[in-house]
C-alpha cells in the first residue's frame, strides 16, 4: 500500500491527513490547523511541522497552494503572504523540515482536479472536463482525458453585464460571495450559472464537476444551476480532494517513493 502525506492550504485553514494511493482514501482522522495571520512562509512551515509530527511522518509531502506553481515555485498567491511570489517553494518547505522529508506543491484547484478524475466524478469521463473549486474565490482545474493542464486559473475571468461593465468572475460569483451578499441559493446559482456558461463557451467540456466546502450542500443549490450541453456533478471528494490530490502529484514526482509510499 502506497502512503503520502497530503496537506491543503486554505485562507482559513491548513488540512491534512495520510492516503492509501491505491484507493483514494484518508487512512486517519484529517487534522486541521487555523492558518497563521497573514500565513508568512515561515509560520506555513511551522503548521507543516506540526501536522508532520502529528501524523508521524516521513517522507514524500503533497502540498496545494492557492495560486499559480509551476516547478516547485509559487508564481502568485491569493489569501496568503506576497512573499511565496517568486519562491522556491518546494525546496524552501523541503529545506525547513529536514532530510527527512521531499515537498511537492501544486496548485490546489489543480489537485482536486486531479483526485476526482482519479477517484471521484470525474473518473473514466472521456472529453474534456472541468473541475471548478467554489470557495473564499473560484478555481479551476482542466482535463482533457484524465491528463491535467496546470495553472488555468479561469476564476479571474471578466464576464460582460447588461450594463456593459465586465464582471470579475470571483469577485461576483465565489462561496465568499454569496454569504457576504447574503444571496439566496436561487440567486446565487444564477450567478454560478453564467459563468459556468462562459466556461462552456470557451471550452465545451463533457462535465462541470463543482467542489469546495460548497460542495456539501449540494442539495441546496445544484437545481439552480442551468446550462446548456454540458452535465454538472457535485465533486464527490467534496473538501477531501485538495489533499488526496496532493499526495497523488507528491507520489508522482517522488524519485524516491517505494512501494510503501515513504
Amino acid at each position: 500500500m502506497s502512503v503520502v502525506l497530503g496537506v491543503d492550504i486554505g485562507g482559513s485553514g491548513i488540512k491534512a491527513a495520510p492516503v492509501n494511493l491505491d484507493t483514494g482514501e484518508l487512512l486517519a482522522e484529517r487534522m486541521r490547523i487555523p492558518t497563521p495571520p497573514g500565513a508568512e512562509p515561515d509560520a506555513v512551515l511551522g503548521v507543516l511541522g506540526q501536522l508532520v509530527r502529528h501524523f508521524d511522518h516521513q517522507g514524500s509531502i503533497g502540498v496545494t497552494f492557492p495560486g499559480i506553481v509551476q516547478q516547485g515555485r509559487t508564481l502568485s498567491a491569493a489569501n496568503v503572504s506576497k512573499a511565496w511570489v517568486g519562491m522556491d517553494a518546494d525546496a524552501f518547505l523541503t529545506r525547513g523540515l529536514g532530510i527527512d522529508f521531499d515537498v511537492h506543491l501544486l496548485n490546489d484547484a489543480d489537485a482536486a482536479g486531479l483526485a476526482e478524475a482519479r477517484f471521484g466524478a470525474a473518473q473514466g469521463v472521456e472529453g474534456v472536463v472541468l473541475v471548478v473549486t467554489l470557495g473564499t474565490g473560484i478555481g479551476s482545474a482542466l482535463l482533457h482525458g484524465g491528463v491535467l493542464v496546470p495553472n488555468t486559473e479561469l476564476g479571474h475571468l471578466y464576464l460582460s453585464s447588461r450594463n456593459g461593465k465586465a464582471r470579475h468572475a470571483e469577485s461576483w460569483a465565489s462561496a465568499r460571495i454569496r454569504e457576504e451578499k447574503e444571496l439566496s441559493y436561487e440567486e446565487w446559482g444564477g450567478r454560478v450559472s453564467r459563468y459556468l456558461q462562459h466556461l462552456e463557451l470557451l471550452f465545451s467540456p463533457t462535465l462541470f464537476v463543482l467542489g469546495g466546502g460548497i460542495s456539501k450542500k449540494a442539495d441546496k443549490w445544484l437545481q439552480y444551476i442551468q446550462l446548456q450541453r454540458s452535465e454538472v456533478v457535485p465533486a464527490a471528494l467534496k473538501n477531501e480532494a485538495g489533499i488526496v490530490g496532493a499526495a497523488m502529484y507528491a507520489a508522482q514526482h517522488s524519485p524516491t517513493l517505494g512501494e510503501d509510499g515513504r
